[in-house]
């Protein structure tokens, strides 16, 4: 799934998506350990989806924080530290 499509979901079905993605890649390393995977390329796939899902996650988050003004933690820690 491409990232513009992630961004077109809502947070909730966002969330359930990386579980989702995050139980498939677990099951899909235990098929590898045990010597039953059969499509290899599906490790790299999944692994792609959580990091476009967190991406996106990020995303709205700093956008949700430059909206209401606050500081994310870690531009508080970069000013703190004199950057």
């Amino acid at each position: 799934m491409k990232a513009a499509e992630f961004r077109g979901l809502p947070e909730a079905d966002l969330q359930k998506r990386l579980g989702d993605a995050r139980q498939e890649l677990f099951n899909l390393r235990f098929q590898l350990a045990t010597r039953k995977l059969e499509n290899h390329a599906r490790l790299r796939e999944v692994r792609k989806d959580i990091a476009r899902i967190l991406q996106v996650a990020n995303e709205r988050r700093l956008h949700h924080a430059a909206s209401t003004g606050t500081a994310s933690p870690a531009a508080t820690a970069s000013a703190a530290a004199g950057r």
